[in-house]
């Protein structure tokens, strides 16, 4: 067991996006089976579409954003909502709202 304090992580700049500030809270060095960032997004911040090799979890801690995916899917989500996200899924993320969103991205680690 070990505690992560709120400012504590490892800052990181995720591919393909942009206006946001990224802090690896706990990495693969210190679990076997998960990592979780924290990600703060500007306004109008966002993330291109594309797909991740491993399934993953966004939980929206405050502001609001929009995740696109294949064929029209749009989720709006708002603090304390959660969307899962299965491997390969194509989606983007866009900020709504005007105002900052953070979010808590809960990833699995593929051996």
């Amino acid at each position: 067991m070990f505690k992560v304090k709120n400012a504590q992580g490892i800052p990181y700049e995720g591919s393909g996006h942009f206006n946001v500030f990224g802090l690896k809270k706990v990495t693969g060095e210190q679990a076997k089976r998960l990592m979780v960032n924290y990600s703060y997004f500007l306004p109008n911040g966002s993330c291109v579409k594309g797909a991740a090799p491993t399934e993953r979890v966004y939980f929206m801690i405050s502001g609001t954003m929009t995740c696109n995916g294949k064929d029209g899917e749009k989720h709006d989500l708002e603090p304390g909502d959660l969307l899962y996200i299965a491997v390969g899924e194509e989606r983007d993320i866009v900020i709504t709202g005007g105002k900052p969103a953070e979010v808590l991205v809960v990833m699995a680690i593929v051996d």
